[in-house]
């Protein structure tokens, strides 16, 4: 099983009140709140504890562990940070159940992860590990396995499927389009991402959101930006080769464009979360009616926005979308708003009456969805995917 995705999520169980509901988040978040100064050791004895307890998981991971226990990391930061959402966590962890059929996930696999998982955030908790914070972590992480496994079982469509690389477009010298066709249409929503991994490493998967809705001849396209310290990032664009087949994991996320929704639409997006509002917008486009929509496209300098001129000329044909750029550094950027995307976007207003959809890296999707609750945007019209991973 590949702990990197792994989320545990304090889930309410039948009958359990809200105030016992209430009392377990506490104990978890306060429990983690000790122990997360050694995130780094709990990851390596997560992985030594998983590896010695069910040593035929070793072959699901890949040789260097390093990418792994980070992912692991941030897995169980984002679990604590949702906690108390689980109207948010039941629909990814029954995406995440489905996405694991691809590694032949077993239900004893569960068990050992549990064991391990548990046992390395006991071990640097300290005194604030009591039996209630052990029955609180014990409870929550049988909630979340029993959501994964459940919507396993019910899966019938494949566990993955196999694209060939058929065009491969270096942009700069850090970022490239791919385009991968299947033999048969991924199930997709525009929008959406899903797992692949590449030849050149096996065993390492990465998040890719396609750029275009779902077509009849079963094409995708990605953008991929080599980040630093990325393996799967930078063998993509460097590496990458027309033939290459990927296999690519079931199709998860919540980018969506509600269409019985009245209300004006507002997509915040940079660098390569350019991808899904591509897709978005190329959906949009096929419906009977689109809502007005705007769309600011940010990036340090006017280079950092890649696919500018095709959303430039998406617009020019269709007169519901305004295309709005905007850079932090370039003053010759003729036409550019000036500032960061949260800057730029909440200079505007609170846009409130609007739904909003915002694309990117972690850090600009924090800072702009921050700065617009505190600007009036009701956090119910926001939605965004939290997880970025090389």
């Amino acid at each position: 099983m590949t702990a990197d995705q792994l989320l545990t999520a304090g889930l309410p169980s039948i009958g359990e009140s809200r105030g016992e509901e209430s009392g377990r988040m506490r104990l978890i978040k306060d429990s983690w709140a000790a122990a997360e100064s050694h995130s780094d050791e709990m990851g390596r004895l997560f992985y030594a504890t998983l590896f010695r307890i069910a040593p035929e998981t070793r072959d699901l991971f890949p040789v260097h562990m390093e990418v792994q226990r980070s992912r692991l990391m941030r897995a169980l930061v984002h679990f604590v940070q949702m906690v108390d959402q689980p109207e948010d966590l039941v629909p990814f962890l029954e995406q995440l159940g489905r996405d694991h059929r691809k590694f032949g996930v077993v239900a004893q696999h569960y068990d050992a992860v549990g064991q391990a998982l548990i046992g390395a955030i006991r071990a640097h908790a300290g005194e604030s590990w009591t039996p209630q914070v052990h029955e609180a972590w014990t409870g929550a992480y049988a909630d979340l396995a029993t959501a994964m496994r459940t919507a396993a079982q019910a899966e019938r469509g494949p566990a993955s499927w196999l694209g060939r690389v058929v065009e491969h477009t270096r942009v700069g010298w850090d970022l490239a389009m791919i385009t991968l066709q299947t033999p048969e249409p991924v199930p997709y929503r525009a929008g959406q991402y899903v797992s692949v991994e590449t030849p050149q490493r096996p065993r390492l998967w990465r998040y890719l959101s396609p750029a275009n809705s779902p077509r009849e001849d079963g094409t995708l396209e990605f953008h991929v930006r080599a980040v630093d310290g990325g393996w799967v990032s930078r063998a993509i664009v460097a590496h990458s080769q027309i033939g290459d087949t990927w296999r690519i994991g079931p199709p998860m996320g919540r980018m969506h464009v509600d269409p019985s929704s009245e209300r004006e639409l507002l997509m915040v997006t940079g660098g390569t979360g350019m991808a899904p509002i591509k897709a978005l917008l190329e959906d949009i486009a096929q419906r009977p009616e689109q809502p007005r929509t705007q769309v600011f496209v940010g990036g340090r300098t006017w280079e950092d926005l890649y696919d500018f001129a095709s959303l430039r000329k998406f617009s020019y044909s269709n007169t519901w979308v305004d295309v709005i750029p905007v850079v932090e550094d370039d003053e010759g950027a003729t036409g550019a708003e000036r500032g960061t995307l949260a800057d730029v976007v909440t200079r505007y207003g609170a846009w409130s009456d609007h739904d909003v959809l915002v694309c990117g890296s972690p850090a600009m999707i924090r800072a702009t969805v921050s700065r617009m609750l505190v600007a009036g945007t009701p956090l119910d019209r926001i939605k965004y995917d939290p997880f970025t991973m090389d």
